[in-house]
């Protein structure tokens, strides 16, 4: 699918990694829609991408808030036929921890909530329109990419919520693209490693470096930027179907 003139849905891209893919989109000659929190720098990012871009407030896993980004994104644009799901959150906490008290299972139903629910609600409502439109020449309507990670295959300590909802993502990659197979959908996840976004740049500098030592080759934290353009080539490469794609130089997560 080409990029130029595509129209494109973000979660979570006021920051880190969904804002260097809608600025990379963008780059590329599409449209974006931003959709993230009022809290958020999405507005911002939007901003300054000027008319190729807007920002939609929403929670991921809020039908009535995805639906209303969907319809200003064809509002706006005249369809829609990317959605890059970066939205998502981080939470940490054993089972049951050394005073013995079991995790908060609201924390974990919140995380799930997010990560795994909000991707298929976004998934679900912009493919209903994705599937509408008029098919380029290789049959193809829209691309759907998803935001799982590396703890969906070796979660360490402490992440048994984050590691179940990205896990889910995992999961439910391979159906959905058969599921829209029949209409010229595609859809695959990527799954990154140790990247450079808000959660670990909140870490002191030595501490990420610390990190990045832990990645055979290259040996530092991943950019925003490397996943951008990693989803940008999904999009370009038709073939790319069904198919979760770690991100990662080479890291496998050790128990901590």
């Amino acid at each position: 699918m080409d990029l130029h003139g595509s129209a494109a849905i973000v979660t979570g891209g006021g920051s880190g990694l969904g804002e260097a893919t809608s600025r990379e989109i963008v780059a590329r000659g599409g449209r974006v829609t931003i959709l993230d929190l009022g809290r958020s720098k999405g507005a911002e990012v939007a901003k300054s991408l000027g008319d190729a871009a807007q920002f939609c407030e929403a929670d991921v896993a809020n039908e009535a808030q995805v639906q209303a980004a969907v319809d200003a994104t064809v509002a706006k644009f005249g369809l829609v036929n990317i959605v890059v799901n970066c939205a998502g959150i981080g939470t940490a906490g054993k089972t049951v921890d050394k005073e013995g008290k079991p995790f908060n299972l609201d924390l974990f139903r919140k995380t799930i909530e997010v990560n795994l629910i909000g991707t298929f609600n976004v998934i679900r409502l912009s493919a209903a329109k994705m599937q509408t439109n008029a098919p380029n020449a290789g049959g193809e309507r829209g691309v759907v990419i998803n935001t799982a990670s590396v703890a969906a295959f070796e979660g360490q300590i402490g992440q048994c919520a984050y590691s179940a909802s990205k896990g889910g993502v995992v999961g439910m990659t391979l159906p959905i693209a058969r599921d829209f197979a029949s209409v010229g959908i595609r859809v695959c996840t990527i799954a990154p490693g140790l990247f450079l976004t808000p959660m670990l740049m909140g870490l002191p500098e030595p501490a990420r470096a610390s990190l990045g030592k832990q990645v055979p080759f290259p040996s530092r934290l991943g950019n925003p930027e490397e996943y951008a353009a990693l989803a940008c080539h999904i999009v370009e490469n038709p073939m790319l179907n069904g198919e979760v794609i770690r991100l990662d130089g080479a890291i496998r997560m050790q128990p901590r």
